[in-house]
């Protein structure tokens, strides 16, 4: 796959250059964006070639919503090899959530620390991910956030679907709390490959990945119990409705990847379709929503 560059540059004052990050991040997202990095002065983000549409990522940055904020961007073509590197090199730091669940980069922890790690947390749950081109490797709050929340759910036994599994890391937490069997999909080939890499990396025989959006649900036999989707607002807004149809009644529906900001336009959406709020986490402006389904419609 070939993959477009894009370089944003922020101009702002210093208290708002992260703040503006984070919803040009989330702006670019909605319109194709597959992943982003900061720069000094702003992100740096890759979309497929193909998907590149110019005309609606300059109109996300005149709608952008952050008053006394200036965007302007260069593109240029980036082959998978030129930050697929950047992410093999820079690696990341183990990431520990609810001091139950250990999330490690298998490339670049050393055999000392990770016995450190399992030293210290004697019961926890180890799991290996080795990131290339894909969201979720848990240093994000919202990755963070749909974890806890699978710790508080009832995972053993159940049916999971991972909605936008990037590096397949909410696909194997799944699975090492005993899910029955998991199924995840994403837009982006690379990170589905990537998802089934890391499955076999962690030992997980139940998940099964493929490739494409919520249209591959069309394609699936069989309801869910558990539905975990981190992505951004606009996509969650428009494939909620197809989650719903592959869920049963009493099934829990974990979102994530919007702002605290966004709660109320997706808790309406979910009223819409059956679903009642049940629990509520925010992290940076960050939040992470857990519905319960429980009417027809």
């Amino acid at each position: 796959m070939e993959y477009t560059s894009v370089s944003f540059t922020i101009s702002s004052t210093p208290s708002l250059l992260q703040p503006a990050r984070e919803l040009l991040a989330d702006s670019a997202a909605s319109v194709g964006f597959d992943a982003f990095e900061d720069t000094d002065d702003g992100i740096c983000g890759y979309v497929l070639k193909e998907s590149f549409d110019k005309e609606a990522l300059d109109s996300v940055i005149a709608d952008f919503p952050l008053d006394g904020v200036s965007i302007s961007y260069v593109a240029a073509d980036a082959a998978d090899e030129d930050w697929n590197k950047t992410w093999e090199d820079n690696g990341f730091e183990p990431i520990i959530v609810d001091n139950k669940v250990i999330v490690y980069d298998s490339c670049h922890t050393s055999e000392d620390d990770l016995k450190k790690l399992h030293e210290q947390y004697s019961d926890g749950i180890f799991t290996a991910i080795e990131a290339k081109l894909a969201f979720g490797t848990g240093t994000h709050e919202t990755t963070r956030m749909v974890i806890s929340s699978l710790l508080a759910a009832d995972v053993a036994g159940k049916d999971v679907l991972d909605c936008g599994c990037g590096t397949g890391i909410l696909s194997i937490v799944a699975g090492k709390l005993g899910a029955a069997s998991v199924v995840g999909y994403d837009i982006d080939e690379w990170s589905v490959n990537n998802a089934k890499h890391n499955a076999e990396l962690n030992g997980i025989s139940c998940m099964q990945v493929y490739y494409g959006d919520a249209k591959v649900l069309n394609h699936i036999s069989g309801m869910f119990d558990i539905v975990v989707a981190n992505i951004n607002r606009n996509i969650l807004l428009n494939d909620m409705p197809s989650f719903r149809e592959v869920m049963k009644m009493g099934s829990r529906l974990i979102l994530s990847g919007f702002y605290t900001a966004d709660i109320p336009v997706i808790e309406e959406k979910a009223r819409s379709l059956g679903f009642h709020k049940t629990l509520t986490r925010t992290d940076n402006d960050w939040a992470c929503v857990t519905f319960i389904l429980d009417n027809q419609q």
